[in-house]
């Protein structure tokens, strides 16, 4: 709750007249409690994760030949009904792990100093911090991830839930045991609290993390994507090598970036394999043109 009653009163206090976006913010949170506003992460986690994979879920019942030469395992094909199945289980999982979650987490959000005050943050306070928490969360994602790989417990209890989509699609990003929801979310936290922001920010940061999953298990590699103008980034083709070999994977760890991996040896067998993993591909596109089959792109 902001601690100004007017918006003169708020100017006043600035010593400058509020921004526009500084005015809607006013307007929208000044009698809302802080409790309530940070709630609203997961509001917009359920709705961006509903709304954004939609083009992807058209472009795969469409099975237009536009797009189908960009898809990265060209025999696996999901009907609606699969994806729909899909988003009904990913709902299911934010409202029993990732609500309460959210609940309890909130003392510590509120003990490190998330503000939700004027001033709004500055556009390169925001970015910083935003390439800040990217940079935090890849790094120890990698190895949080790693571990369920490493560990075979962890493997066969939590982690093979995710990678039952061998082919990934936009609805399966978060698709997961939801211990591993929280066991990865953590290293979504870790950003926020080691360089607290404004709830603004906070918000931003996970609607942009949320995206970037869902790119990164679309199951397509566009040309024109703007993510590939960013250095060391992984993207689609990157992560999909990782679900395609499955649990043997000792390649690919990394959420975000490549970095990792490359640093710590995780790349090798996906660079000795990327060429072969590409002839593959094209074999099964051309084949798929002469006998229009459907099977399924399994791991080998």
């Amino acid at each position: 709750m902001l601690p100004f009653e007017s918006i003169e009163e708020a100017s006043m206090s600035l010593g400058r007249n509020l921004t526009f976006g500084e005015t809607l913010w006013f307007k929208y949170t000044g009698d809302k409690s802080d409790f309530y506003l940070y709630c609203h992460n997961t509001i917009f986690l359920i709705i961006f994760y509903t709304l954004v994979p939609l083009p992807m879920v058209f472009i795969e019942l469409m099975r237009s030949n536009k797009f189908e030469m960009y898809k990265i395992q060209p025999k696996t094909r999901f009907s609606l009904s699969e994806m729909m199945e899909c988003y009904r289980k990913v709902i299911i999982t934010f409202v029993f792990a990732v609500g309460p979650l959210q609940l309890l987490s909130y003392p510590i959000i509120e003990w490190v100093g998330i503000r939700t005050s004027l001033p709004l943050p500055s556009a390169s306070e925001v970015f910083w911090q935003l390439l800040v928490y990217f940079l935090v969360e890849d790094y120890a994602n990698y190895w949080l991830h790693r571990m369920l790989h490493h560990y075979k417990w962890g493997y066969d209890k939590i982690h093979r839930v995710h990678h039952e989509y061998v082919a990934p699609i936009s609805f399966a990003a978060p698709y997961a045991h939801w211990a591993e929801i929280i066991i990865l979310g953590l290293a979504s936290f870790l950003g926020p609290l080691i360089v607290p922001c404004h709830m603004f920010t906070f918000w931003l940061w996970f609607v942009l993390r949320q995206i970037e999953a869902i790119e990164t298990h679309s199951g397509y590699e566009f040309p024109w994507s703007p993510s590939k103008y960013i250095p060391f980034y992984g993207g689609a083709i990157y992560h999909d090598y990782h679900h395609f070999v499955g649990e043997s994977c000792h390649s690919n760890f990394a959420s975000v970036f490549t970095y990792c991996d490359y640093l710590y040896g995780t790349d090798k067998g996906y660079r000795y394999q990327k060429e072969i993993f590409e002839k593959r591909r094209e074999k099964l596109r051309m084949e798929d043109k002469v006998d229009g089959s459907a099977t399924p792109f399994k791991s080998e």
